[in-house]
């Protein structure tokens, strides 16, 4: 019974993550965040 509790529980935490990580109000941020490798340095320290 244990298991399946943790089980649940795991399986809420994941769909509450990835419902959070593709929700749309987050993909400006995301963009960002994806183009941080490719910009110059002098960009990113102003």
């Amino acid at each position: 019974m244990l298991s399946g509790i943790v089980s649940s529980t795991l399986l809420v935490l994941f769909v509450c993550g990835w419902v959070w990580v593709w929700h749309p109000r987050r993909k400006a941020e995301f963009d960002t965040a994806a183009r941080l490798p490719l910009s110059d340095e002098e960009e990113t320290t102003r």
